[in-house]
């Protein structure tokens, strides 16, 4: 059983900074790229970035790049994303998978996927 879990969503004001963080298990952790997705209301999921398992970053939407960071832990079998100068439009349900091939694709089937947790942004 693989299972993603992500943590450290919140309600924060604009300009705010979050943590967020994925822990994976009943997989070897290393073996795979991970990768950071978010769904708002009404919208596809979408790919904000992704990194290999010796820490190398595929991949930054346009949207957040500057703003935030991936980065992994390989010891601790987990995920980050730092989010800085959050804004409104960054609320959405934020989601971490492993397995992911191509990150700015909104899905593929090969991928685990996490429940979520919600980060919401005021103004």
């Amino acid at each position: 059983l693989v299972q993603v879990v992500e943590s450290g969503g919140d309600l924060v004001q604009a300009g705010g900074s979050l943590r967020l963080s994925c822990t994976a298990s009943g997989l070897t952790f290393d073996d795979y790229v991970m990768g950071w997705f978010r769904q708002a209301p009404g919208k596809k999921r979408e790919g904000l970035s992704c990194i290999t398992w010796n820490g190398h970053i595929t991949y930054y939407a346009d949207s957040v790049k500057g703003r935030f960071a991936i980065s992994r832990d390989n010891t601790k079998n987990t995920l980050y994303l730092q989010m800085n100068s959050l804004k409104p439009e960054d609320t959405a349900m934020y989601y971490c998978a492993a397995n992911v091939v191509n990150c700015a694709e909104y899905d593929e089937p090969t991928r685990y996927w996490g429940q979520g947790t919600q980060v919401t942004v005021s103004s």
